[in-house]
């Protein structure tokens, strides 16, 4: 079970090759090896303020903000989020200086712009240097896959019905974006405009591409950003993490109220204009970088590592030849599409929890009691609430005029192995419509035995 959740983990200090597809043109090890050294901020993938905190084995502190305190007063405990860090306490760190605890870039960015949150600051003894692993949400699609199987059970018929055939609906429609970047990934390039386009064309069918391109350009910006800003976040050992959130803003009306990297898809000239307003000088290069490095990430994420890139294609392809082929990106669109079903507030708690506990079980196994966001540690962290051997703190804060945070009120409260409420983001836009055709005699459900499930058959 957890090499399921070492694959989709991160050490950027001891990088270790995830096991991939035959025929990529760029190893992991060759990307690893460009973005660390041939980009202007490459040095701090793996030395950086927040990794060489957790390595030190002294405690640490860091920043939570919470719309929640009296519940968290009452209760005692600190519930703990589902998203990119799966089941921790979501945080960004904190340095002690001596004017106070001065927050990271992006805990400064939240403190800007949740105004009615309050801050928490938490101090975590972890009692020895903590391995500075992360979890490449990216990578999460098998898990998500196998946790879907799990429980598909606990869906009535109709509902495992729809949504499956709109997974399978939405793969096909997007079938000739996924295998033109498959090819692109495995050497036939394809000229970045053109590329662009149809990849802007295919994030309404297939989301988890809206997630894929987004963090791509992230990427981008932050590794190769000049700007007096970025330096100066540098000159402390931090990645600046304002880039990527002025992207999301700027790309989807809206995002500043519900961040749905679903809808971030636009397209070539669009992206030129986006890029070009937050740092002039990034915009020519920014199309081709996309193309090659998201072309080999879907690769990486979609396909199980015994395929061959160069002969996989998802045309035609049905449930049970994807879930061979391509668990992760299987596994990715299942796992939003549930979450879309009325009932979803009930089962919750199932499928999300199973995930946290996984997730609890493969941290502990490691010594890891504040796991990162290894996309890129650019200063996501969280408290896994599970962790048997460190001790945390917690108080509120006062945030003074130079925006340090100074502790208040200590909290008989601590981090508790229980997920918060959450309620699944409206849909922005219609689903793929299905398309009514034949059915398909390949085509059939994720479980044999079960009955044909088609493009064209009724809900």
């Amino acid at each position: 079970m957890y090499s399921d959740w070492e694959h989709a983990h991160t050490n950027f200090t001891e990088p270790a090759p995830r096991r991939a597809p035959a025929s990529l043109t760029d190893s992991e090890s060759d990307w690893r090896r460009h973005l660390e050294t041939s980009t202007p901020n490459g040095r701090l993938l793996c030395d950086n303020a927040m990794t060489d905190a957790l390595r030190s084995g002294r405690p640490i502190h860091l920043l939570h903000t919470t719309r929640n305190i009296d519940a968290i007063r009452t209760s005692g405990q600190l519930h703990v989020s589902t998203g990119c860090l799966v089941g921790a306490l979501y945080c960004t760190p904190l340095t002690d200086s001596p004017r106070g605890l001065r927050p990271h870039n992006l805990g400064a960015y939240l403190l800007r712009t949740k105004p009615t949150h309050t801050p928490i600051v938490l101090e975590v003894a972890p009692g020895a240097p903590v391995p500075p692993k992360g979890i490449d949400y990216l990578h999460l699609g098998p898990i998500h896959l196998r946790i879907y199987q799990r429980y598909r059970t606990f869906l009535t018929q109709a509902e495992a019905d729809q949504v499956e055939r709109t997974v399978l609906a939405g793969l096909r429609a997007a079938a000739p974006f996924l295998d033109l970047a498959l090819r692109n990934a495995v050497g036939r390039s394809t000229a970045a405009p053109a590329f662009l386009d149809r990849l802007a064309s295919a994030v309404p069918a297939v989301p988890f591409l809206g997630y894929l391109y987004f963090e791509v350009l992230s990427e981008y910006l932050t590794l190769h950003s000049t700007t007096p800003e970025t330096a100066a976040f540098a000159a402390r050992g931090e990645l600046n993490s304002h880039l990527g959130k002025r992207l999301a803003h700027r790309a989807v009306d809206g995002m500043d109220r519900l961040f749905d990297l679903s809808l971030f898809s636009p397209r070539h000239d669009r992206l030129l204009q986006l890029v070009g307003g937050i740092e002039p000088a990034l915009a020519p290069a920014a199309a081709e970088y996309v193309r090659r490095r998201l072309s080999h990430l879907l690769a990486r994420t979609a396909l199980h590592p015994s395929q061959d890139a160069a002969a996989v294609t998802f045309h035609q392809a049905d449930l049970q030849t994807l879930r061979a082929a391509a668990p992760g990106l299987l596994g990715q669109m299942l796992f939003r599409e549930v979450r879309y079903l009325p009932r979803y507030p009930q089962l919750y708690h199932l499928f999300e929890k199973a995930k946290a506990i996984e997730a609890w079980g493969y941290w502990n196994s490691e010594g890891i009691p504040t796991p990162l966001n290894g996309v890129l540690p650019k200063g996501e962290i969280g408290i896994n609430p599970a962790h048997p051997g460190s001790v945390v703190r917690a108080w509120t804060a006062d945030l003074d005029c130079r925006g340090h945070l100074h502790r208040a009120e200590e909290l008989a409260a601590a981090p508790a192995p229980h997920l918060a409420s959450w309620w699944a983001p409206p849909r922005q836009r219609e689903p793929h419509p299905v398309v009514r055709s034949a059915p398909h005699p390949a085509a059939h459900s994720l479980f044999s035995g079960q009955r044909t499930l088609t493009t064209g058959a009724p809900a």
